[in-house]
């Protein structure tokens, strides 16, 4: 069976083809970074994450892109309020963003670009934009896109012009000739910061949100490739614009597939920051290993809406812990994956059709019930081996299950390293906390003149 994909723009499944034989090029939009990443940030980077591994576990060379946004009224906004630089928050919540992800086993991808790094790419697609007569100046200085100019406008989120023109009205500061009509250069203000001003065809500013993402993927990933992906919120308006464009500056397609991930749900609301209800990764580990918040996603559909709370974190962490017992009784084997191994093909086949997750995470307590029978090194070498194509199960079984109550080597680590920061900053009462934190779990840290290590309480 092929790897066949739901794609969000055809809003069916289909088989997955490349432009390029045995060569995956995927963007996927990453953070703004003007605070730290809650769950539903992780929950996007970890589906995408499965999504690159299974590919390059089928063959295919991936080439994988995550943009970081750098700039934003929001990062603006925390910069002034903090006192600090745009460089200086941004370089400090990007730091914070790799220890989160890495602390989750979330692979670094290919390449992770700037937007403020891409300016010059941004400027030529908007003059191209000018040049085709989709885009125009305004009378306050920005340049906009003319959505009704572009045929296919709403091909990817199923809307017509007339229904998101609904109820809008045209804010007359804004000099739009259109309500649906969205900026590609902001006009410098008096009161922005110089940091967050370029020169430019269209007088001094910076760019708007949507263009950033096209000019870095068309730059690192040409005019048309396989996968764009991003959290269900982005497909509207953030990827219809991009679509725009890109395929308005280009006349080429953006993306053969798009794939969106679903919402992480408080008491069925999304998890976001506008709303309040949102928990940080760090705050989340600080109560459960950072395996089992990666284990809470994986068993879910990435398209589905996933519901959080300690009741369903729990549960995921006993499950876990079922799987690790398995490997911790019976050592796995190092053995070469057959496909033909009727579970390893179930496996197989539950990831080829859209990334089926819970059917392969079931067929991972299969193994774990056969293993627990039969006492085979080999399924659980087979167990291990497909655990890690799901970033699971890759840490040793008795570390996992006696030391932290499953606190792994890397989410340790940044504890240790969040502690370094807080005494660096003399901020001595949180580094007491973390300390404190680590023994309630079982961790007993160590300083010495050459670092802190640790070790498991007697």
């Amino acid at each position: 069976m092929s790897l066949r994909i739901f794609n969000t723009l055809s809003r069916a499944v289909s088989e997955f083809s490349t432009a390029e034989p045995g060569h995956v090029r995927m963007y996927v939009c990453g953070m703004t970074v003007y605070d730290l990443c809650h769950l539903g940030h992780a929950r996007s980077m970890i589906a995408f994450d499965v999504v690159q591994r299974w590919l390059k576990a089928s063959g295919y060379l991936v080439t994988y892109v995550r943009n970081v946004t750098d700039i934003d009224d929001k990062i603006i906004k925390r910069a002034l309020e903090n006192g600090e630089t745009i460089r200086g928050l941004t370089d400090r919540m990007i730091e914070a963003l790799h220890q989160d992800a890495d602390a989750l086993g979330i692979e670094r991808p290919q390449h992770e670009p700037r937007a403020t790094d891409y300016v010059p790419q941004m400027l030529r697609m908007i003059g191209t934009l000018e040049q085709n007569g989709l885009a125009y100046r305004a009378g306050n200085g920005d340049v906009n896109y003319s959505v009704r100019k572009f045929v296919g406008y709403g091909k990817l989120s199923g809307k017509s012009l007339d229904e998101l023109n609904a109820g809008e009205r045209v804010a007359v500061e804004t000099d739009k000739q259109d309500p649906l009509d969205f900026v590609l250069w902001k006009s410098a203000k008096p009161s922005e910061p110089e940091d967050v001003k370029w020169a430019s065809p269209f007088g001094t500013g910076r760019p708007g949100w949507h263009i950033e993402c096209s000019a870095m993927a068309c730059e690192l990933l040409g005019q048309t490739f396989d996968i764009h992906g991003g959290g269900a919120d982005l497909q509207f308006p953030h990827h219809e614009n991009e679509i725009a464009q890109s395929e308005g500056a280009n006349g080429q397609p953006l993306a053969r597939f798009w794939m969106h991930n679903g919402f992480i749900n408080v008491d069925n609301e999304k998890m976001s920051k506008s709303l309040g209800n949102f928990f940080t990764i760090r705050d989340v580990l600080k109560e459960f290993d950072a395996e089992t918040v990666r284990f809470f996603i994986v068993r879910s559909h990435y398209r589905s809406s996933l519901n959080y709370s300690d009741v369903h974190l729990n549960d995921a962490k006993g499950a876990l812990k079922r799987l690790y017992t398995a490997l911790q009784a019976v050592p796995p084997a190092d053995v070469r994956m057959d496909w033909a191994d009727p579970l390893a093909a179930r496996f197989k086949a539950a990831m080829d059709e859209d990334f089926g997750t819970p059917e392969a995470v079931a067929v991972l307590f299969e193994l774990a019930g056969e293993v627990n029978r039969s006492g085979s090194t080999e399924r659980a070498g087979l167990l291990k081996s497909l655990g890690g194509l799901l970033g699971l199960l890759q840490t040793d079984p008795t570390t996992y299950l006696q030391a932290g109550a499953g606190l792994n080597e890397v989410a340790i680590q940044a504890q240790i390293q969040a502690r370094a920061d807080a005494k660096k900053a003399k901020n001595f009462a949180e580094a007491d906390r973390i300390r404190n934190d680590l023994l309630a779990q079982g961790i007993v840290l160590k300083d010495s003149a050459s670092g802190t290590t640790w070790e498991a309480a007697p």
